[in-house]
């Protein structure tokens, strides 16, 4: 799905291809299409905080008298930063999901498209 397979390549981290190689399905639905998944991202690092807090809390344990929270702040705050790339690609993964179903018998239907096409967007109009 997407051009580079290390997602710590951060110039090409989010470079796709217009289409998916196998079926032909446009990646960008519409233009802008990816901006939701901004929201997608948000819900992933705040699920992974609460999981991350709840296995500190656990493990390790909560206490006012020493610095025991600031200690998971700071770690979850670091390894929220270097899994940023991972999560900006799962929620691009996660995001068309929501509008492009798994299809087994993909060769004999048609592409999901919206109204109209993202390159037909950018075309100029005859005047």
């Amino acid at each position: 799905m997407f051009v580079e397979r290390n997602p710590w390549k951060l110039k090409k981290t989010l470079k796709m291809p217009e289409r998916c190689a196998e079926c032909g399905q446009p990646f960008e639905l519409e233009v802008g299409f990816w901006y939701g998944t901004g929201y997608v991202s948000y819900a992933l690092t705040v699920a992974f905080s609460v999981a991350s807090f709840v296995a500190w809390f656990v493990l390790i344990g909560m206490s006012t008298e020493d610095n025991r929270f600031f200690w998971w702040l700071g770690i979850n705050s670091v390894v929220l930063i270097l899994l940023q790339p991972w999560f900006m690609r799962l929620s691009r993964v996660i995001y068309l999901y929501f509008f492009v179903k798994y299809d087994p018998d993909y060769s004999h239907h048609h592409v999901t498209t919206f109204d109209y096409q993202s390159e037909d967007y950018y075309k100029k109009k005859p005047e």
